[in-house]
């Protein structure tokens, strides 16, 4: 960006270092130092990378970087999709969010923003094979309503290595239908992950407790979990991003088995998604680059094996019992 043709203008007041900053997409730092009587006249340009080739993204990096310095933690998709809207840019996201992973440090630290007070911003994490499973609930309301059955709901069970899912639908989310999915998933993966992640659902969590102290869990999902050897990992408060993964095959199944479909019982609903299953597992998937059905034979060979009884969940209730013997 040259600085030249605003010289005249900041130097005959007709114009602040904020309003060239704002102008310019730069720095006020920046602009100072170019605008001062012995620094240069344009700030230094940016190095192309390998042999002299300019990258794409390079020539929308003054426009990336001044969205930075707007609002530094501002998404990489908006900022594509800003730049395709607004700029006629071509290019692919992965570019741009790769020149931000680079620049948005680098604006913070021009801005004077602590690496903290990026905490806001969510990295995405892998496991090892076996290690990890999350589940959710989908409400597809009222599709089977015209055989008299008012709601339906999906469970859903993704294991996180290769997002191998698994889905079943049904009539209730209480205890015993909760933890019988459970079971239906660990048949279809054969086997159990060591962990699997949860929100603060009542069949869960006992009850809500404020942000940093320790979750009561419900005794019969410890009971569950303690016979199938996994281990229970309920989400903190206020963290949407935590089971990412899951929640987005709740979208994807919906989409993809349902969208465009009428069914008559819950056993066609069930008998759709596993005819789906094969062609979503022959899918490249884009975030870790592979066919989801090869790494998903690597993920079912870690997972723990499943013990000779199942585990039956029983709703447990306590009433009080009067002198008469009259309970409650």
């Amino acid at each position: 960006m040259e600085l030249r043709r605003f010289r005249g203008l900041f130097e005959s007041g007709a114009m602040s270092l904020s309003e060239i900053a704002k102008e310019t997409g730069l720095n006020r730092r920046t602009v100072r130092k170019y605008l001062s009587s012995e620094g240069p006249v344009a700030p230094p340009r940016r190095a192309a990378p390998g042999h002299g080739r300019r990258r794409m993204v390079d020539e929308v990096a003054p426009l990336i970087d001044a969205m930075l310095r707007s609002e530094i933690l501002i998404k990489g998709a908006v900022v594509h999709e800003r730049l395709v809207a607004e700029y006629g840019f071509t290019g692919t996201y992965q570019r741009v969010k790769l020149y931000m992973q680079e620049a948005r440090p680098r604006i913070a630290g021009d801005l004077g923003i602590s690496p903290g007070e990026l905490a806001g911003l969510h990295r995405r994490f892998e496991v090892v094979p076996g290690a990890q499973a999350q589940v959710d609930w989908g409400d597809e309301g009222q599709i089977l309503a015209h055989v008299g059955i008012p709601k339906i709901y999906s469970f859903h069970m993704t294991l996180s290595y290769s997002r191998d899912p698994f889905c079943c639908f049904t009539t209730s989310q209480d205890l015993a239908t909760f933890f019988d999915c459970h079971r239906q998933a660990f048949a279809h993966f054969g086997g159990v992950p060591m962990s699997i992640v949860y929100d603060r659902t009542k069949t869960v969590v006992r009850r809500h407790v404020a942000p940093g102290e320790a979750v009561p869990l419900h005794p019969e999902a410890v009971g569950f979990a303690g016979h199938y050897d996994f281990d229970i990992d309920v989400l903190a408060a206020y963290r949407p991003t935590g089971k990412g993964r899951v929640e987005r095959q709740v979208l994807i199944v919906r989409d993809h088995v349902l969208a465009g479909r009428s069914f008559s019982s819950i056993e066609e609903l069930d008998s759709a998604f596993n005819a789906w299953m094969p062609l979503r597992r022959a899918k490249t998937h884009g975030t870790h680059g592979e066919v989801i059905g090869h790494r998903a034979i690597r993920d079912h060979m870690a997972l723990r094996p499943l013990p000779t009884t199942p585990y039956v969940v029983t709703q447990r209730h306590l009433r009080y019992v009067g002198k008469d013997c009259l309970v409650a």
